[in-house]
């Protein structure tokens, strides 16, 4: 019997399958790599984008803050500027007391008594003076005491001193400027 050998055409096709399976898988492999390649260009390029955002966002906050400072500047300087308007407003307004104190001090100065200094801080006055005795101090707080622009005199000291053949009291008296008739001001 003659006998076929059929071994190299299967051989042949082994061949085929395995050079089509090797195509196959090559392909498949190159497939996956680029898959995986565009996937990560995918992400890079979205990580590029999160971070230009990022930094955008980071820029305006920068730049806000910076505007958040000048205004928070612009505040403090309109709060400086109020304050001293509301103090040159109430030095207006005060203008008018300091005439009256100085002139009521003179009114109620008796004879005898000089005065050597005098300090307002507020509505309170220290005067510093010398007088002939301390009986015309004690006239001096008298008349304080009975004026309409000035009152509640307190002596500090009163000191006698002898100055040549004479003897003098230096003294040291606070009292308050009152402002009289201040109802009917507030009612004008």
């Amino acid at each position: 019997m003659p006998s076929i050998n059929l071994l190299p055409w299967r051989e042949a096709e082994r061949k085929k399958r395995q050079r089509d399976f090797g195509v196959a898988l090559g392909g498949a492999v190159i497939a996956a790599v680029a898959v995986v390649m565009l996937t990560m260009l995918a992400y890079s390029q979205m990580i590029d984008g999160q971070q230009a955002r990022n930094q955008r966002l980071t820029d305006e906050i920068r730049e806000l803050e910076l505007t958040i400072e000048k205004i928070d500047g612009l505040e403090r300087e309109k709060e400086r500027r109020l304050a001293r308007m509301e103090i040159i407003e109430e030095l207006q307004k005060s203008r008018q007391e300091i005439v009256h104190l100085f002139d009521e001090l003179v009114r109620q100065l008796p004879e005898g008594v000089y005065l050597t200094g005098a300090k307002q801080t507020g509505a309170r006055v220290e005067i510093r003076g010398i007088a002939q005795s301390s009986t015309r101090v004690s006239a001096l707080m008298r008349q304080i005491d009975s004026s309409e622009w000035l009152g509640d005199p307190e002596v500090e000291r009163v000191e006698t001193t002898q100055s040549g053949s004479s003897r003098q009291s230096e003294f040291v008296v606070y009292l308050k400027q009152v402002q009289p008739n201040s109802d009917a001001e507030d009612m004008e």
